[in-house]
Order: structure tokens, then sequence, then C-alpha cells
């Protein structure tokens, strides 16, 4: 094995797309458990690797030479294996320190929470710390005398402005959870989130919803993996390069979610955007006809609407949690903030809007069996559509420059 990536549990890893598109090798992924992890550093053989949770500590022993910065912080990264011997390097503080300097986040003389204390913390502090942070307060679980415990946190910090997450908490697959309870914040400014998988995690769409900055961390690791390459092929390697492959990987795993009411288009144009985008396509209640065996008006019907929503919920949940869709949803999935919160994770969300006149209404549709029922429930929702949406596409017209529109707001807010 010449170059890879090591930690206990790496089904989530983007690192192996990026690193290939970066250098011309081959870039395994290597799982291991902390009974192998030993046997693996002693054997030594590979040519370059990269380290994540939870071994960014415990790879210093095996090294006989740690870069200054690296070894400032106490933890490594990445890994070269020149000749015999082990040199440790840490990208992370350079990844962490770009990601904030292109969202504008300035810790200078501001209170910063850091959450977690492993390797990814220690660079983040050491960057925080450079950028001359007045107060730098690193969050644990457990008891430490290094840390303060979240009950802490809440008491006293209060006033914090930054607080960035580095512990694997609402990372795929358990994306439902969030580190922290933002809501006593109230003098926050931003929050950053290590976790890249997936894109927003549920910490950073509380930070959104705040209207503070709030940043995932697939910049964050394009940083880190391009300090990497550069150290283990020793060149350079061109920003607008970077620039490239990080739209072009937001775009490739980015779901194009679509809300609007039934009738509006969602399936037609979702079809159409998939095969255009190259991606995969879900309508959700196709999905749901599939599960149940029976059309969605005769489920309705049986079992009521809130059996529906509860199955509905289940599908959102299932299919938000991929990469690289289309999602059509069902009229009815604004009414859970809960389908909304999951569907952003992965997800950017189009209303696709058309006239309630254009609407269809009829056709197995069970709360729009005809034109009056399809007004009423429009007007019902008008405000769901409004808050769910990030972007509001009008389709009002023929089905190709309803496409066409989409398709060129798609590409705009991903650019």
């Amino acid at each position: 094995m010449r170059y890879g990536l090591i930690g206990e549990k790496l089904g989530h890893s983007f690192s192996k797309i990026i690193h290939e598109q970066l250098a011309d090798y081959s870039y395994d992924l290597i799982p291991l458990t902390k009974e192998a992890f030993p046997v693996f550093m002693k054997q030594r053989e590979f040519t370059a690797i990269n380290v994540t949770i939870p071994y960014k500590e415990s790879v210093l022993p095996y090294l006989d030479s740690i870069d200054p910065k690296a070894a400032a912080i106490g933890a490594v990264n990445t890994i070269v294996h020149r000749g015999s011997r082990l040199y440790g390097y840490n990208t992370d503080y350079d990844g962490f320190r770009s990601l904030l300097g292109k969202h504008k986040i300035n810790p200078k003389g501001k209170k910063v929470l850091i959450l977690g204390k492993g390797g990814a913390a220690k660079a983040c502090v050491a960057v925080m710390k450079d950028l001359g942070a007045k107060k730098i307060l690193t969050v644990y679980y457990k008891e430490n005398p290094e840390t303060i415990s979240y009950e802490a946190c809440y008491q006293n910090h209060k006033d914090a402005q930054i607080i960035i997450n580095t512990t694997p908490v609402g990372m795929y697959p358990k994306t439902e959870d969030s580190p922290i309870n933002l809501e006593p914040f109230k003098t926050l400014e931003a929050v950053v989130d290590v976790v890249y998988n997936p894109l927003r995690t549920k910490f950073v769409l509380d930070g959104l919803s705040r209207g503070v900055i709030a940043v995932g961390g697939l910049e964050m690791l394009l940083g880190q993996a391009q300090c990497a390459v550069e150290i283990f092929q020793g060149k350079k390697i061109d920003e607008d390069l970077m620039q490239r492959l990080y739209a072009d990987l937001l775009k490739e795993r980015s779901n194009l979610v679509l809300i609007g009411m039934s009738g509006c288009g969602k399936s037609t144009l979702g079809k159409l955007a998939a095969q255009h985008l190259c991606k995969n396509f879900i309508d959700i209640d196709e999905e749901i006809v599939k599960e149940v065996n029976m059309p969605i008006k005769e489920f309705f019907a049986k079992m009521g609407e809130p059996a529906f929503r509860a199955l509905e919920s289940r599908m959102v949940k299932k299919f938000s949690a991929l990469n690289g869709y289309v999602i059509a949803t069902g009229g009815g999935v604004i009414k859970s903030s809960e389908n909304i919160t999951e569907l952003k994770k992965n997800g950017r969300i189009f209303w696709i809007k058309r006239e309630v006149s254009l609407l269809e209404s009829g056709n197995g549709r069970p709360l729009a069996p005809d034109f009056a029922a399809a007004q009423r429930l429009y007007n019902e929702r008008l405000p769901l559509y409004t808050a769910a949406a990030e972007v509001i596409c009008e389709n009002n017209t023929t089905t190709e420059e309803g496409l066409a529109r989409l398709l060129h707001v798609y590409e705009l807010i991903l650019s």
C-alpha cells in the first residue's frame, strides 16, 4: 500500500475521491481496529498516509520526526515514510485556518468554545491562539482538568461568540444529533463543524437558522488534503484546481430537493433535472407506494393522514442521508420541520412554485380532489413553503422553460 487514510470508521470518508483528483496515485481507505492499529504502524508498509479519528495522537510514539507545528499541537494527521523514517505533520491546522479566512470568521478578541479534545480540536485551538482569540475553552463530556463540562458551558459561557465542533456527533449515519444546544448563546457570531458528511449537519443548520455564519467541514477537508498532497509530492497545487474541485464535489454530493404543491411539476422537472445533472432520481410518494403496495389515496382512506405523515418522514430521513440525488417530495412534506431539517443536510431546497390556477387536482390526490380544495390547501401551506424554501423557482409556462430556470439557479447557488 502506497497512499491512504487510516482511522477506525471510514465509511463516510470523501478522502479517496479528493486525493485521486489531486494526484496521480491510488488512495486506499484503511479502517483499523484499536488492536490492528499498532501492528499497522510497526509494519510501516506505506509511502504516505493520512490519519483520522481516533489515531491522530496515538501515532506520535511511532514517528521518528515530527514537524514543529505538529509537535506544538500534539497531533499528527499526515505521515510520510522516507527511507526508513516516519515524518509526521499536521495539515488540519492549515485546512481549518483556510476555512476561517474564506468565510471571514475572525476570532481576534473573542470567546471561543471548542467541542471535543482530540487531534482536530488541538489543531483548532492552535489556530485560534494564533489568530488572537481572547478566550478559548475546550468543552468535553467527561471530567478533565483541561476542559469544562457542557453544564458549565451553558451556565457560565453563554456569551461565546464562536463555537467549533470537532466531535463526531452529527456525523453520518447518526445525523439527527447535535453536539450542543445553540439557543442560550445570544451573542453567537459563527459556528464551524469539522464534520463534512452530511454536508450540513444539524449543528450547522441550527446556526444558519439563527442567522449566524455557519460552515461545515468540506472546505477544511479539502484544505488539509491539499497540504497533505503537497507534502506527499513535494510540489504546490494550483488554487484554481482546488476551487474547481470544491465546486465539482459540492455539486456531485449535494441533493437537489424539490418541494411544492401536488401537481406543480416536481416529478416531471425532477426526472429531467436528474438526467441533465447525472444524478439519481427519487420520488418520495412513489417510494411510499412501493412500501405500502397500494395507492396513496387508498392508504389515506384506510390508515389516515397521521400514519401517512409518519411513513413519509421515515422515507425522507432514509433518502436525505444519501448523496447525489434529485428528490421530489410530496406536497405536504413541509408540514414537519424535522422533514425540512433532514432534507437540508445534504440538499438545497427548491420550491417549485406554480400559480394555483395551473395546479392539477383530483387524479388520486386525497387532499385536493377538486380545484376549490387545491386552492384552500395552497393558501394554508403557502407560509410553510415560504419558510422551507432556500430557492424559489417559478414553473408557470412550459416544462422546458421550467427546467432551464431550475438548472440555472441550481448552478448559481452551488458555484
